[in-house]
């Protein structure tokens, strides 16, 4: 018997799973690893690609750099708020894992941005980040994905 998952049903399970395993892990010693995170982030993502679909193909490009903060952030509760520099708010929810935490946006239409925060980088004195953004334009996918740092507020 073969089983086929559109790719947004393969998604919500991915997501439900990953939420499900952060509830589990929530009070376990790995995932206290990353418990150094301050209570605020400022995040900055200088290098990134920005992917479209159309016309059958992939066109990549280089993104244009990226700012935002992670404010009031609850590991424990796994939550966050994001801070855009337009004063713009909105709810994340936290995954924590070894060694990093990921902060998941899920916007008003249905869309995810992913940011994950790995431990501190002594060299950098910053902890070394990774922003993902999976949405749609006009009926056709748009991703993006940036690297970057977050260095306490």
């Amino acid at each position: 018997m073969t089983v086929r998952l559109s790719f947004a049903a393969a998604s919500g399970l991915a997501i439900t799973a990953a939420f499900s395993v952060a509830s589990l892990w929530g009070a376990s010693s790995g995932a206290e690893a990353a418990e150094g995170l301050p209570a605020a982030l400022s995040c900055s993502f200088e290098t990134g690609t920005s992917v479209s679909y159309a016309g059958g193909g992939y066109q990549a490009a280089p993104a244009s750099p990226l700012a935002f903060a992670i404010g009031a952030i609850d590991l424990q509760g796994q939550r966050a708020e994001l801070q855009t520099g337009k004063g713009g708010t909105g709810a994340l929810r936290i995954v924590r894992a070894v060694n990093a935490n990921h902060f998941l946006e899920v916007v008003n239409e249905g869309f995810l941005n992913l940011t994950t925060v790995y431990d501190v980088d002594p060299k950098q004195k910053a902890h070394p980040a990774v922003h993902s953004r999976h949405l749609g334009l006009l009926g056709e996918p748009v991703i993006a994905q940036y690297y970057g740092f977050c260095r306490e507020r």
